[in-house]
This record gives structure tokens, sequence and C-alpha cells, in this order.
């Protein structure tokens, strides 16, 4: 008889282990435990302060963990340094934009293979060409990041993300800032890099964005998960609703 255990953990991609992230007497974070598997876009919802963005700076080991595990295809790197997680091929965006202003758009998504192994950098620098066509920056290639509107920067940005190949991007509010037109746009991206076997994880308000992008959702309150499933089923979410509209908004919904 197959181990249940043994057959999750062979197919989860990630694996979140009762991850907690306190400073001081604040919980940010309070014992999440989740699991991705390959081929999906994922997000995670909730208000403000909820700890979204914790969790993620945490599952890139830029945020200290107080307990808890993180497991990528069976690999535990709880304990490696945020610099070496890059190599097995998780990478992130960031919050608010992070370009240097003073170098070109190529040179700024080229920095994306500065923390790879030797071959991988070899390999990304081959197609950068190709990684800025895909995320539609090729025509800006030379231009500045101050010279781009901010829609162009995050497309940037996710170049800059996925010149090594990662398995597994982590996206922290891609969409914030971005017109209804941008946002679409950012959307059919998101698709395609799936059709391309990257696995996403994301952070964002953006609720019907959420719904409309995401194939399962987590959602977040106070540092705790408070729903997951379905979009559908995680915004009709009672407790859901709670966090986002007020005490008693689940049962007049």
């Amino acid at each position: 008889m197959t181990d249940t255990t043994t057959v999750r953990r062979r197919t989860a991609l990630l694996e979140v282990q009762d991850v907690a992230v306190h400073f001081g007497g604040v919980k940010a974070v309070d014992g999440i435990t989740l699991e991705m598997r390959p081929g999906q876009i994922y997000g995670v919802l909730g208000p403000n302060g909820s700890g979204k963005s914790t969790l993620l700076g945490a599952m890139t080991r830029l945020t200290p963990l107080t307990r808890g595990r993180f497991v990528l295809d069976g690999k535990d790197y709880t304990r490696r340094p945020a610099r070496t997680v890059h190599h097995m091929g998780i990478a992130r965006t960031f919050q608010t934009v992070r370009l240097l202003e003073d170098r070109s758009v190529r040179d700024n998504i080229l920095l994306g293979q500065d923390t790879l192994p030797k071959q991988q950098r070899k390999e990304a620098g081959a197609r950068v060409e190709e990684v800025m066509e895909r995320v539609g920056v090729r025509e800006v290639a030379q231009l500045r990041p101050d010279e781009l509107s901010y829609g162009m920067q995050r497309r940037v940005e996710f170049a800059r993300a996925i010149i090594g190949r990662p398995r597994l991007l982590l996206l922290d509010e891609p969409t914030a800032g971005m017109n209804s037109a941008e946002r679409a746009e950012i959307g059919v991206l998101m698709k395609q890099l799936l059709e391309e076997g990257i696995t996403q994880f994301i952070v964002e308000h953006d609720v019907q964005m959420m719904v409309d992008t995401c194939d399962y959702l987590f959602a977040m309150n106070f540092g705790k998960l408070i729903a997951q499933g379905t979009p559908q089923e995680v915004v009709r979410h009672p407790d859901v609703q709670e966090a986002y509209l007020g005490k008693g908004a689940g049962r007049d919904a």
C-alpha cells in the first residue's frame, strides 16, 4: 500500500510547513502550512498587514524565520542563505520596482543572471533577446528605466526574474499602480509563462485579477491562513469576506 504522505510530497513543488515569522510581539506570519504543485498559478489574498509579503520574503529566505520549514521538490532549503535560493529555481519580483536607473533595460535584465551558477549564467546571457521579446521590452532595450512607464518597468522586472528559467516565480503585487489595460496584459503574460512551465505564486490586492488569473487561492489575515481553494470558493468564504468588508459581511453577501 502506498503511503499517501510520500505521494503528496513527491508531487509537491513547494511545501511550506508550519512557518512563523515574529517580530517581537508581532506575529506577522503565524503557523502557515501550504503546498504548491507544478503547473499552477497560486495566489494569496488578504488585507494590508495580513502577512502576505512577509511570507514571500521568508520563502526566498530574505526574512528570518521564527520556526518552520521550506521544501522545494523534496529538498529542504530552510537554512540556505538567500543568495543561493535562486540556484534552486526560485525567482521573485518585489512590491516596489527595484531597477538600476543608470543602467539600460538590457543590463537590468542581465543582472538576473548574477546569482546563477557559471553555466547557467552563460545560458541566460545567450537568451536575453528571447526573454525581452517574450515580455515585450525588446524595443526599449537601450533605454533607462526612468524613461519607461510603470507598466513597462514591471515587465523589465519580469524579464530579469525569468531569465534564469526558474521553476517557481514569486510575484509581490505585480500589477500595483497599473491601469486596467496594463493589468490585463500582465495577466496574459503570466498565463504564457505558465505554459512554459513556470509555476507562480502571487501576492496581490486586485481580487478580480486574482480570480481571473489564479488556479488556486490562499487567504491570510493576522498572519494566519483563513481559507484556501478555488478562487470562487475563497472569495465567497465568510472569513475572507469579513476580513475585507467587515464583521457580518459573509452572512450578508
